[in-house]
């Protein structure tokens, strides 16, 4: 399905292992903010080779005191699909993208973006 998303202004933590550290990455992410965890957006964001989680800036946060920095996930139209219990699928996250890109006309200067609820 497309969908028309809006620019996102997220801190990121990279990951030195591409998506495999994606869950030490993104716990970098909760363990900074884990007073406030509830209702937040993570993203995993995939360019150039390089994994990155993020999470979305909540009004009034200061990511630099975090010591994070940030970058704004371009907003524009995106296929999606859904992927049920999440946790309980991650081997089929990578195929399911690569089947993405390859029915899509997939533009290699914008990232893939995973979406993670908390």
């Amino acid at each position: 399905m497309e969908v028309e998303l809006q620019d996102i202004l997220a801190m990121y933590v990279i990951s030195s292992t591409g998506p495999l550290g994606a869950p030490e990455t993104f716990k970098k992410l909760e363990d900074a903010i884990d007073w406030q965890l509830k209702g937040r957006k993570f993203y995993g964001t995939m360019l150039n080779g390089e994994y990155r989680a993020n999470l979305e800036i909540a009004q009034g946060e200061s990511p630099k005191k975090l010591g994070f920095p940030i970058w704004t996930i371009p907003g524009g139209k995106y296929y999606r699909a859904k992927i049920a219990d999440w946790e309980k699928h991650v081997a089929e996250i990578a195929p399911k993208c690569k089947e993405i890109i390859s029915k899509t006309n997939y533009d290699e200067t914008r990232p893939i973006i995973e979406f993670y609820r908390s």
